[in-house]
């Protein structure tokens, strides 16, 4: 009877997770209290953070909202933190919680012209080079104004869609009936060609759109939730905050649609492969039946989404109130507008802002506990002993580190933490500060697309139904971005260190930034 207690025990701990997984969660959760207690409270918090970036790497094997949670818990529960202090990192951050809360669920409801828009740019460019240039474009400017993942989102639907088309279509199955999974019943050979050629087709521009997210989220203060932290510690709205990072965001997006270019049109890095002819027909006769079959009420929806998302991009722009609460506005309108109405329904809109939520609120403890036992100072005397120059390139590279492995909203939070600490005790000017918050924006956001677990657009497509279909695996999906890290990575750290100083300079000179009143912004 011991024994199958035991064994329930270990089965209902972590789900599915790997034994290994499973036994190594435990041991942090046992060796933590004897450290923290017996050997040095600063090298426990250490290894809680370093325990906690482990389970953000490895967020296939576990969702870190989990082992994560169960670290954060135990640290308040021996002192690493309060409550309190808690509750205060939760309170200043209450700005990015409502973002994910109420933007990526009003963007949901915007999904229809999203789609619409992706389908139309598949089916109407013929050029694979300019199809790829138009889906990583397009994914930067909607990324820079909306959620990433959603962004992305959208694309795996348009791409799951017709993957399904087709496959059905090869198969000789109705739609709807054929396993899009199964190729066994694919009508010939040549249909199995075709469709391994549309598989490259579609892994291309899934990476594209993927890369297109980073460029346009490190662009605003709300293309990526670490981008709103940043922006108010440093007492940034919308509009100054895209103008402080320009000197390093519009090279980096100038080169990275260039390399986008080069990749298809040199075939190289997994990229370069066209959309069969056999597959056009069938999906361009399958949109034809679709058009023709939109009513008029759905032709309205598609014009009031694209008249909100007109009012979004004003609103945002203009700071016309807290970014979260534009979000909401969108829900309400959205809804309104276009006939949502069951709770159920609206109800589905927040699931996938929800989980990351909790996971952020997670990483306000870890970050509590960073503040008080002080983790981060040598590291920041380190670094703050160097040449004021050298600086902003040691910034972004600790930054682009860690985040390529780990999450770039949790590096982010912390590094603005410690240079907000570093000004306020006057360790540092304030022009320097402002040089240092541009160096972490982009750090944590152009290395990042390294791997999966680093970038979460990437991760979310990784775990997605479509990766399987179209052999997009971890690591293909790290070759296949390894060019576009290098030159996004080498670019904005050359624009840091000769570029971004200069060119803030002129743009002071110009008025076209203002003397900031960052006092004003609490910490």
């Amino acid at each position: 009877m011991e024994t199958t207690l035991r064994s329930a025990l270990v089965k209902n701990f972590l789900g599915h997770s790997p034994d290994s997984y499973k036994l190594a969660i435990i041991v942090f959760l046992l060796v933590n209290p004897l450290v923290f207690f017996l050997v040095d409270p600063f090298i426990a918090g250490w290894l809680l953070v370093i325990e906690f970036i482990f389970t953000l790497a490895m967020a296939l094997k576990c969702y870190p909202l989990l082992p994560g949670g169960l670290l954060a818990i135990e640290a308040v529960l021996i002192g690493m933190t309060s409550p309190a202090r808690v509750g205060e990192e939760i309170a200043h951050n209450l700005d990015v919680l409502l973002l994910l809360i109420f933007m990526v669920a009003g963007i949901y409801f915007m999904k229809q012209l999203l789609l619409f828009v992706f389908t139309k740019l598949l089916l109407n460019i013929r050029s694979k080079m300019l199809l790829s240039l138009a889906f990583c474009l397009a994914a930067a400017l909607l990324s820079a104004f909306l959620d990433a993942l959603t962004v992305v989102a959208v694309v795996i639907s348009v791409a799951t869609g017709f993957y399904s088309i087709y496959h059905n279509v090869a198969s000789n199955r109705a739609e709807g009936h054929s396993d899009v999974g199964d190729d066994s019943e694919l009508a010939s050979e040549d249909h199995k060609q075709t469709l391994e050629q549309f598989r490259a087709f579609l892994r291309s521009l899934l990476m594209h759109a993927g890369v297109g997210t980073a460029l346009g989220g490190v662009m605003t203060m709300v293309g990526e939730p670490q981008n709103l932290i940043i922006a108010k510690s440093a007492g940034w709205g919308f509009a100054e905050f895209f103008l402080r990072m320009a000197p390093v965001t519009l090279p980096v997006i100038v080169c990275g649609l260039m390399l986008c270019l080069l990749l298809e049109r040199f075939g190289i890095f997994g990229y370069g492969a066209k959309l069969p002819e056999r597959v056009r027909e069938v999906l361009k006769e399958f949109d034809r039946q679709a058009t023709a079959g939109r009513s008029k009420q759905e032709q309205v929806k598609l014009a009031v989404q694209a008249l909100i998302g007109i009012w979004l991009v004003m609103a945002l722009a203009f700071h016309l109130a807290e970014v979260g609460l534009i979000g909401l506005s969108v829900i309400i309108l959205a809804t309104s507008l276009c006939g949502v109405t069951d709770e159920h329904a609206i109800g589905k809109a927040f699931q996938e802002a929800l989980p990351f939520t909790a996971l952020l609120t997670v990483f306000f403890t870890v970050v509590a506990v960073i503040i008080e036992q002080h983790l981060f100072s040598p590291i920041i005397q380190f670094v703050l002993q160097a040449e004021p120059s050298s600086q902003l390139a040691l910034f972004y590279l600790f930054n682009g580190l860690l985040s390529s492995v780990s999450d770039n909203v949790f590096v982010g939070t912390v590094y603005i933490n410690e240079a907000r600490a570093a000004f306020n005790s006057g360790a540092i000017s304030l022009k320097q500060f402002e040089m240092l918050a541009v160096a972490i924006n982009t750090g944590t956001n152009l290395p990042s697309v390294a791997t999966p677990n680093g970038q979460a657009a990437f991760l979310f497509l990784l775990t997605s139904a479509l990766a399987p279909l179209v052999r997009l695996s971890y690591g293909r999906m790290v070759w296949m971005a390894l060019p576009y890290t290098v030159v996004l990575t080498l670019v904005g750290l050359l624009c840091v260190q000769f570029t971004l100083a200069p060119m803030t300079d002129l743009l002071t000179q110009w008025h076209w930034l203002t003397l900031p009143s960052i006092e004003a912004a609490s910490h």
